[in-house]
């Protein structure tokens, strides 16, 4: 299996989901062993990813240091994680990448009409060694080894379209598709007016996000998954997990978990060396099967 980029150059316009404001976004491919590097294009800032250039995650996971940071990179990065991309130029016009549609699916159609393009490399990913765990206010998320990635997550809210809601699955490449890059991103009516009021989610619209009253789904529309509400959890998990630059072979368990946890993790699992390592791919002895999961 070989390192990934993109066959072409491609762009798209979109919404800034916390400033409102139309946002260009530009995917270039990138030379071996580039890895994943973000382009601050008003300020001409490169930002290369890992956990370390992640400044924010309150409502969003943020890369780099204000006025040159680019905010609500985890969409995003769930898709680059389900295609396998390695190396890829990401140049952004605004502060924050464009939400689409509040799901992963846009981008994942993007990077379909860039086509994806092997590299004489070979690829290397993330294998987790032994169990990792971060806990805070009743909150939890671990990785712990398996010989594929696998993606288990449950969420408990006081509310009658969501309740409690747990969904486990095999990461594939279709599986992702299929099951979770349709799922949207979501929020409460109640809190929209104190948002905007802080400058945060004016950009919010049906149109990107499940909007909720107190007593059910705004959209019109309705649902896309009965339970999208865990299964786009699970989209925001694996863009955090992407920030560590590779694809993890492991198991992810989380109980209402949040971007400030899963980078929490991230950089827990950097601090225990022997609980990981960074393989080529043909060195893996599940390599047969990883083909299968990412193609």
């Amino acid at each position: 299996m070989f390192q990934q980029t993109i066959k072409k150059s491609v762009e798209a316009v979109g919404i800034g989901l916390h400033s409102g404001e139309p946002i260009r976004l530009i995917l270039e491919p990138m030379p071996v062993d580039s890895g994943i590097v973000f382009v601050h294009a008003n300020s001409n800032t490169t930002i290369k990813l890992k956990p370390q250039n992640i400044t924010e995650t309150k409502l969003a996971t943020v890369i780099g240091k204000r006025p040159n940071a680019i905010s609500t990179i985890e969409h995003f990065l769930s898709a680059i994680y389900a295609y396998a991309i390695d190396n890829l130029k990401v140049t952004v016009y605004g502060n924050e990448m464009p939400v689409m549609d509040g799901s992963s699916i846009s981008f994942c159609m993007l990077l379909d009409e860039a086509g994806i393009a092997k590299q004489n490399r070979t690829k290397s990913i993330l294998v987790i060694k032994k169990e990792v765990k971060v806990e805070q206010d009743g909150k939890m998320a671990m990785l712990k080894p398996a010989k594929s990635p696998i993606f288990n997550f449950t969420i408990k809210f006081d509310h009658p379209a969501i309740g409690e809601q747990s969904f486990r699955y095999k990461f594939s490449k279709k599986n992702y598709i299929e099951q979770i890059a349709r799922a949207r991103t979501f929020g409460f009516s109640r809190d929209i007016q104190y948002l905007q009021s802080i400058n945060l989610a004016l950009g919010a619209s049906l149109e990107n996000a499940i909007g909720l009253d107190d007593s059910g789904v705004l959209n019109p529309e309705g649902l896309r998954f009965k339970d999208e509400f865990v299964r786009h959890k699970i989209l925001d998990a694996t863009g955090d997990l992407m920030v560590l630059g590779y694809q993890v072979v492991g198991e992810y368990s989380a109980v209402a978990s949040s971007h400030e946890l899963n980078h929490l993790l991230t950089l827990k699992l950097l601090e225990n060396s022997n609980a990981y390592e960074i393989v080529r791919v043909p060195e893996y002895k599940e390599s047969k099967e990883l083909v299968k999961v990412f193609a």
